[in-house]
């Protein structure tokens, strides 16, 4: 969104298409089995790369190896001026509201390190009568992992759909706040 001109790949994109479609090189070079790895997130304008990982050390470890698996692979087929590199300053927030008011989840994220990208859900419980303020002002708890595998399909479905100017989610019956860059 904030880099509408970008040729982005997400993660249902092979590495043969990203090099083949981002016209980063030869994927004909790439080995058999490196070819299906699929990066979460490429930037082929900006030649950067995100790997997308849960805001733990743990998966931040993860995200690290992966993304320079990645790169490594991409930047052996590339073209010297077509080299990536891991992506840096992607942070933000956006809340989703269900229920009219019954719910009200926090995505963030940032990106403590170039290419790795860590993500965190939390939600503030429900406060009769308050204002949208007052709800975001209220303090954020770690949202239960069984209210995410109730909701987590239908939350990303409603954020895809606000993205994308699309639909709303069958199901969703709420709000998505997006970020905005006031700058």
């Amino acid at each position: 969104m904030q880099h509408p001109t970008s040729v982005v790949f997400l993660n249902t994109v092979d590495l043969y298409r990203i090099v083949e479609k981002g016209e980063l090189g030869d994927p004909e070079r790439l080995p058999e089995f490196v070819r299906r790895l699929r990066p979460d997130i490429t930037d082929t304008r900006l030649l950067v790369l995100f790997e997308l990982k849960p805001d733990n050390e743990k998966s931040r470890e993860i995200g690290r190896k992966e993304a320079g698996r990645y790169l490594a692979a991409l930047n052996e087929v590339a073209e010297p001026d077509k080299r990536l590199v891991g992506g840096t300053g992607f942070e933000g927030s956006l809340f989703l509201e269900f229920e009219n008011g019954g719910a009200l989840w926090q995505l963030s994220w940032r990106t403590p390190e170039p290419g790795v990208t860590l993500y965190r859900w939390s939600y503030r419980r429900k406060k009769p009568n308050a204002s949208w303020k007052e709800r975001t002002a209220q303090k954020a708890e770690e949202l239960p992992r069984e209210e995410i595998e109730q909701r987590g399909e239908l939350a990303e479905q409603a954020i895809r759909a606000a993205y994308e100017g699309n639909e709303r989610a069958k199901g969703f019956q709420g709000q998505v706040y997006l970020p905005v860059d006031c700058r």
